[in-house]
């Protein structure tokens, strides 16, 4: 037997906190429900998302962007300043640590929509989501050296190469508070690790953070450049963020249908269903074949109204939830939860393929 083979197929840790009424959780309780699945990374990446932390910009676009180089920097800003209304510009706030002295130039925008572009002929019945992800677009495809990492309202993804204690206190996590957390802990086995490479992977208000492959990652990114996404991040879980953007946003679908696309029941299943239920997910099947994901994965991703975890067909990858009160957690280990939660109310594991959706209640405001 060869003992040198070091690859971990079980590799990453996922952790995700929220609160259903909207009380503000602080950074801290994410870091330390995270950091505890340390042994899951290789400190090749880890990273962060939070919904409700920028109360006094919420009606902004925050784009967060990491640059290469001083030129990058400036053709962006060029290009942001004739395309957007610049309401605030400024560098993430970040401190050096023991392990991190260097990363990419970290700057933030808060950003709205100019109502004219002198570099895009936006269709007339186009919304201003629909610009927004299509300069983002540009910017990824086009600007060599620059990468736009978070794009929604009201929220933010931190990330880079590092292990999650590493990449929280470089952006001062413990700093912020939010209603909805999500955290990631690397161990790349397919792709690089490198600071655009890490996750949470987002566009506008979805963010996505996931352990394990994604398999079908060349038929999801045709399928999502025939609807003008651009795949350009060298990394499998950029596709989920697009297509639940296509799904949800675009095609109208519920969060649990949008979930039946990704991890469709097999066909054996699917006969086997009352025929109500039966037409629906075949007709799902169909349409949206080419957004099924293949391969061995838990996910989490959140939305500005809520968090959801899910796991591939067979659970070839581990997912844990629990609830307490108003908050619900789910983690790649059981641990994660009782860490930040001594006393849960509930604990389970989820059945393969079978999301858990939890959402704000109605009357919160985001």
């Amino acid at each position: 037997m060869n003992h040198n083979y070091q690859k971990d197929m079980s590799g990453c840790g996922i952790s995700g906190i929220m609160n259903k009424k909207g009380v503000k959780i602080p950074g801290e309780e994410i870091i330390r429900s995270i950091v505890l699945q340390r042994d899951r990374g290789n400190g090749l990446g880890s990273g962060y998302a939070g919904y409700g932390i920028y109360p006094d910009y919420k009606d902004y676009y925050a784009f967060h962007i990491m640059y290469d180089t001083k030129k990058a920097l400036d053709d962006t800003e060029g290009f942001l300043e004739k395309n957007l209304l610049i309401e605030k510009a400024e560098d993430i706030p970040t401190k050096k640590t023991k392990r991190i002295q260097e990363s990419p130039l970290l700057r933030r925008y808060f950003v709205a929509m100019n109502g004219a572009s002198e570099d895009f002929h936006f269709e007339e019945d186009s919304s201003e989501d629909d610009r927004i992800v299509k300069l983002v677009m540009r910017i990824n495809e086009d600007v060599d050296g620059a990468y736009v990492f978070s794009s929604g309202k009201n929220m933010g993804a931190f990330k880079g190469v590092g292990f999650p204690e590493d990449i929280a206190e470089f952006f001062r996590i413990d700093e912020y508070k939010a209603h909805i957390w999500s955290a990631h802990n690397r161990f790349p086995t397919n792709t690089p690790g490198w600071w655009g490479g890490a996750h949470p992977f987002t566009l506008l208000d979805w963010s996505i953070v996931h352990n394990g492959e994604i398999s079908s990652y060349g038929i999801n990114k045709r399928y999502l450049e025939m609807e003008g996404y651009k795949c350009t991040l060298m990394t499998d879980t950029e596709v989920v963020a697009y297509i639940l953007d296509l799904l949800v946003r675009r095609h109208g679908l519920s969060i649990k249908l949008a979930c039946m696309v990704l991890a469709s029941p097999f066909w054996k299943d699917i006969d086997a269903m009352p025929e109500d239920e039966r037409e629906i997910v075949e007709s799902l099947r169909v349409i949206y074949g080419s957004a099924l994901l293949n391969g061995p994965f838990a996910i989490l991703f959140g939305h500005r109204r809520g968090l959801v975890g899910m796991n591939d067909r067979i659970k070839l990858r581990p997912l844990v939830a629990g609830e307490k009160g108003d908050y619900v957690y789910m983690a790649s280990e059981e641990s994660a939860i009782w860490e930040v939660c001594p006393d849960p109310d509930r604990v389970w594991a989820p059945r393969a393929g079978e999301p858990v959706i939890a959402e704000l209640d109605k009357d919160v405001k985001e």
